[in-house]
């Protein structure tokens, strides 16, 4: 392997995965355990094993592109910086009151999380900006010298700034910044105009203070990781994958941290849209399962979901308007996943009634599954589909991991079994049903619950785990095919090289559609684009603009993302999006209102991409051939035991094969049970037709 490419790294809770491309797409790739106590030892590690075994220097990428679950982890562990709040006097207390929301209506005993920011570190300052943008009450310099002062004896590590209507006027914001950055160098800072120039109080200050208590966080890992990069040689720029599925610059994320709060399962939903549209494929719902969680999202008509409705820190499977409350707003442009703690991690455990329960919690890189023989005792998902025969019984990950059934059995019935008195392979079988089960409602959370029919659609599974269940929901679900992409247990980095550069911008927008100015919403739109090229460094006529609205009927609470529609901006543009309004509200809902119903715009909204050139990735040094073998599987009482051909994905041919059958890849594993047939497509997918 020679010449220049580019190199991705994606950090999973299990494994860390790397990916590197040629200039002519050749594809090559690592899977090493991640490295929980400083995740970039395992990225590290991995960069410098595949550059090792390919003979090529780290000083000919020309490119290096990150995703990692740094920031989200910050949250959910409540690791992030000592952060303060300050806001107009009156709002103290914006981030306690919330939207008076609860994740579930019949839980009398939910307690909402603890704010990100201490009540005795929220300061108020006597000032006021009304909606237009007019001056009710001067900034008191007073007021923010005090501040400063209190500030400075708490030894707070980020200050968050928002003041009520600052997207209309953002002045007294922007003074308070200065004096801020002036009074407590090093001190991290975020201004809610500079993050989210929107109305809506409490979610633009959950969404500011999120993205300080953030910084210091991501802005260490980052910068120390560039800084290992560099010592070995790598000296180009980082792009770091976004929770929306573009990438930016590292001094962009490190500017805007909240940007990737949820940057883990995008890249994942990025490859798949991208491997669909080289396959033939444009509805799709993809499926990420990796060792501490499976992510759902949907992909139609080759167009990836997108909300900005979201909250991060949540245990809630679903994200979306309805079922809300469980974490912290981040009204940003996300990726619309499902997540569920159902991964090949997930630690397998009694509740109290006797049944077997799944997660949330997972053993994780260390102690790992019990088969890893790091210490785990307890039984995992990993364990089980091991106990089933669908894994290799010695190894993991083409050898990355070496392993112990014996030490599965083992866990396996001492911790499940025994108790239910069954035997260890009835047992394995009803945790892999179980968590088909738990996978099956995050799938239904993005299909389903958003008024689509899981029939209209493929099911792409990836993950190093995804392939061994994914015929199992497709059946369950009436999905008419399964599609498993190469190099699917590393595909989040195949996301990465296939990302695009993106930023996104907006701004508030609020107008009913009679009343709105053409005029002045053409003059916004290219204010935004124009502020997007520059940010880019780039000409406007490189880039390729998407523009949206947030509509809602009039007195409504929440609004829509609808994406604009082409043409020039007047009275026939206004209309086409109600109607385009309309159409998504009853395809979300169940209803609309109609022409009867007036609509008023919230915001309006812009992403520009720099687009990649296309070019088909290859696979020849991924998709390692094997000798194909045999062992025994068990698939559930009504077919028993079979001895199941084991193969490699190159294996198999264009012309379908019968299962059982079990294909073995470095990165992953794919079980066809009795019943199926499997056929590889001419882009080296595999293809299980479900009937």
């Amino acid at each position: 392997m020679a010449g220049p490419y580019r190199l991705a790294a994606d950090i999973g809770g299990t494994f860390t995965d790397i990916a590197l491309a040629l200039d002519d797409g050749t594809v090559a790739t690592n899977k090493i355990p991640s490295s929980p106590e400083d995740f970039g030892d395992a990225v590290v590690k991995g960069i410098l094993e595949l550059t090792s075994r390919l003979d090529v220097p780290l000083e000919a990428a020309s490119e290096f592109l990150h995703g990692c679950t740094v920031a989200t982890n910050a949250i959910l562990e409540r690791k992030g910086a000592r952060t303060a709040l300050i806001t107009t006097r009156g709002f103290r207390d914006v981030l306690e009151l919330r939207r008076i929301r609860v994740p579930n209506l019949y839980d009398p005993l939910y307690v909402k999380p603890e704010p990100l920011v201490p009540r005795d570190l929220r300061f108020e300052i006597d000032e006021r900006m009304g909606p237009g943008g007019e001056v009710l009450r001067p900034l008191n310099s007073d007021d923010l010298e005090t501040v400063i002062a209190a500030l400075r004896n708490s030894a707070v590590e980020a200050v968050a700034v928002t003041l009520l209507h600052s997207y209309a006027n953002p002045d007294h914001e922007i003074a308070i910044g200065a004096a801020l950055r002036q009074g407590l160098p090093g001190v991290f800072v975020t201004l809610s105009h500079e993050i989210l120039p929107e109305i809506r109080e409490y979610e633009r200050t959950s969404t500011t203070v999120i993205s300080s208590y953030l910084g210091p966080v991501v802005s260490a890992y980052l910068q120390g990781l560039v800084g290992r990069l560099k010592e070995q040689g790598l000296q180009r720029r980082l792009l770091v994958m976004q929770s929306s599925g573009g990438v930016a610059n590292a001094e962009e994320i490190i500017k805007k941290p909240a940007l990737i709060a949820e940057s883990g399962p995008a890249a994942g939903v990025t490859a798949a849209r991208i491997v669909g549209r080289t396959s033939g494929y444009r509805d799709i719902i993809s499926l990420d399962m990796g060792g501490t969680s499976a992510k759902a999202s949907i992909i139609e008509d080759g167009r990836v979901a997108v909300t900005d409705q979201y909250e991060v820190g949540s245990t809630l499977s679903a994200k979306n308007t309805l079922l809300r409350g469980g974490g912290y707003a981040l009204k940003m442009p996300i990726l619309d996943i499902s997540e569920i703690g159902a991964g090949g991690g997930s630690i397998v455990a009694l509740d109290e009634a006797g049944a077997i329960r799944i997660g949330p919690e997972s053993a994780g890189a260390i102690p790992g599954p019990a088969c890893y023989g790091l210490g785990g005792t307890d039984p995992t998902v990993t364990d089980a589909n091991l106990a089933l025969g669908y894994l290799n019984p010695r190894q993991l990950a083409g050898g990355a991991m070496r392993i112990d059934r014996e030490l599965a059995l083992a866990a396996i019935e001492r911790n499940i079994a025994k108790p239910l008195g069954l035997s260890v392979q009835e047992t394995a079988y009803g945790i892999h049903r179980v968590t088909n089960s738990h996978m099956i409602r995050a799938i239904k959370s993005v299909s389903v619950q958003r008024g689509r029919d899981p029939g209209n659609f493929v099911l792409m599974a990836f993950g190093g785990s995804g392939g061994i269940h994914a015929v199992d929901m497709a059946r369950s679900l009436n999905i008419p095919r399964v599609v498993i992409p190469p190099v699917a247990g590393v595909f989040s980095a195949l996301g990465l090289l296939a990302a695009e550069v993106e930023t996104t911008l907006s701004v508030a927008f609020l107008s009913t559609a009679e009343e709105a100015s053409p005029s002045k919403l053409a003059s916004e739109y290219g204010r935004l684009e124009d502020e997007i090229a520059r940010a880019l460094e780039r000409e406007s006529q490189e880039l390729r603009f998407e523009r949206y609205a947030e509509i809602r009927y009039v007195d409504q609470a929440f609004e829509l993302r609808i994406p604009a529609v082409e043409g020039a901006i007047g009275a026939a543009w206004i209309a086409a999006m109600k109607t385009a309004f309309d159409a998504e509200h009853e395809r979300k809902y169940g209803h609309s209102f109609g022409g009867g119903s007036a609509i008023e715009f919230v915001s309006i909204g812009v992403i520009g991409r720099l687009a990649r050139t296309d070019r088909p990735f290859r696979f020849g040094a991924a998709t390692n051939p094997r000798e194909e073998s045999t062992r025994s599987a068990y698939f559930g009482p009504d077919v028993g035991e079979r001895t199941t051909p084991v193969v490699g994905r190159m294996g198999l041919r264009e012309s379908p094969r019968e299962g059982p059958l079990i294909v073995e890849e470095m990165e992953g594993t794919t079980v066809v049970p009795p019943g199926a047939r499997v056929h590889l497509d001419e882009n080296a997918n595999i293809v299980i037709p479900v009937s």
